[in-house]
């Protein structure tokens, strides 16, 4: 079950992620639960395999807005990094950085 204390283990900026759920603690973390549940790396995972670079740079950009409003630190660094390739359509071996990802996802899904 995820708690705060799990997420601040996690390396999320949880006081930050409070401040944008307006403190309410119970509403923070069902947020985060949903976005554990998330499927949009699968997806992400997918249309990079296919080099959808145009599809990949929508799921990330979206992925990337869960995980930055939510101050998942650990998931958003990563993410961040390949919105922004995608962004300009760079086609490149991502990797590193989706292996970053799924990596930050899985712990997340542990908690």
């Amino acid at each position: 079950m995820i708690t705060i204390d799990s997420l601040r283990e996690y390396g999320a900026n949880v006081d930050e992620g409070l401040a944008r759920c307006m403190g309410k603690e119970d509403f923070y973390l069902m947020l985060v639960t949903k976005a554990a549940e998330d499927e949009k790396l699968v997806t992400l995972e997918k249309q990079l395999a296919e080099k959808d670079l145009c599809g990949a740079f929508e799921t990330a950009h979206a992925l990337k807005g869960v995980a930055a409003n939510l101050s998942l630190d650990p998931l958003t660094k990563p993410v961040s990094e390949m919105t922004e390739l995608l962004r300009i359509r760079t086609d490149t071996d991502y990797t590193e950085l989706l292996t970053k990802s799924k990596q930050a996802f899985e712990r997340l899904r542990a908690l």
